[in-house]
């Protein structure tokens, strides 16, 4: 038995390992943040560790986890700033103006890689799927709540634990989860109705196929209009860590054609295909210097066969792109 006193920390971390990543999303959901996540993660293993004798016979040992890994997240929720986007905290930005100073502090929500998502392991209880709950739209509004709201309205409505574990988590009453719960549901039913919130492309068909083709060459070749066919009317725009962005056709195409697409080069970027946050995603290679070297990630929101948001993750390391598997350069 793990409780058991001659149990080993490799007997430990052999059963903890198939929870590894659905703990890491956990906490990602939580966080915003990989990286943060990863840290969780690995002090979720140390407190279960130590705390090995506390796991009761009747425990399961995935529940237990989370619980821990629960806690770990709000106790690092209390030492950190909250992750969100520039189209939450910004208005939309005039694409005659200069860009303002990036934000380098860690105060942006990341990307996470389509490896760290299991699809199968979904429960029926559950509001939101697996997609769903990983796209920058949900969890830009998910940071917007209170921790301990954050957390109970994953357990319940993400992970689907019915509100008695959920109870058992923070050792509270089931009318205080209950409350917490309503509060959290209608904050993010009022955001809904502020502001669009379309689901990621989930499986790959010929439409879908033939407009990443064609945002691939429009990207490749600088080709400005190619782009612009491509978007919703209303599609968004956005750059971390600028906190500028832009939404609608006019203000895209002029931020295009005055910065990104300036200038006679049109062999200047290359894209490497990818998945994040249940969606398409490309790495983007700009060259430099005879080579093509990582610029950013861009994370695709589509809506009815039309580019909904686009949030282009410019990097200023290899840290990101190492996150994702890709190649340092082309």
């Amino acid at each position: 038995m793990l409780n058991d006193r001659k149990a080993t920390q490799d007997d430990f971390q052999a059963l903890a390992a198939p929870f590894q990543h659905e703990l890491l999303v956990h906490c990602y959901r939580m966080l915003g943040s990989v990286e943060d996540a990863e840290d969780a993660l690995q002090e979720t293993f140390l407190r279960a560790w130590r705390r090995i004798e506390t796991l009761r016979v009747q425990d399961s040992l995935r529940a237990w986890l989370y619980r821990i890994a629960t806690n770990v997240s709000l106790d690092m929720l209390d030492q950190r700033k909250v992750r969100s986007m520039p189209t939450s905290t910004y208005p939309p930005a005039d694409a005659d103006q200069p860009l303002p100073a990036p934000i380098d502090e860690p105060v942006w929500l990341e990307p996470i890689s389509e490896e760290y998502l299991d699809w199968e392991n979904i429960n029926p209880e559950a509001c939101y799927d697996t997609r769903e709950s990983v796209t920058l739209a949900f969890l830009t509004m998910l940071q917007e709540l209170p921790g301990r709201q954050r957390a109970i309205l994953l357990l319940r409505d993400v992970l689907g634990w019915k509100s008695q574990e959920v109870a058992d988590v923070f050792e509270i009453s089931l009318p205080a989860v209950n409350s917490a719960l309503q509060r959290a549901r209608l904050t993010l039913s009022r955001r809904r109705t502020t502001q669009a919130f379309y689901h990621s492309a989930g499986t790959s068909d010929p439409q879908l196929s033939f407009l990443l083709a064609r945002y691939v060459q429009a990207w490749e070749t600088a080709d400005a209009d190619g782009l612009i066919a491509l978007l919703r009317d209303d599609a968004i725009l956005s750059m971390p860590p600028f906190p500028a962005w832009f939404r609608g056709i006019p203000a895209i195409r002029k931020f295009l054609t005055g910065f990104l697409f300036a200038g006679p080069e049109t062999r200047r970027f290359r894209l490497l295909a990818t998945r994040a946050n249940g969606g398409p995603a490309f790495a983007v290679y700009q060259r430099q210097d005879g080579r093509f070297l990582p610029a950013a990630l861009q994370v695709l929101t589509l809506h009815q066969g039309k580019i909904a948001r686009l949030d282009d993750f410019l990097v200023s390391d290899a840290r990101l792109f190492s996150q994702f598997r890709l190649p340092r350069s082309l």
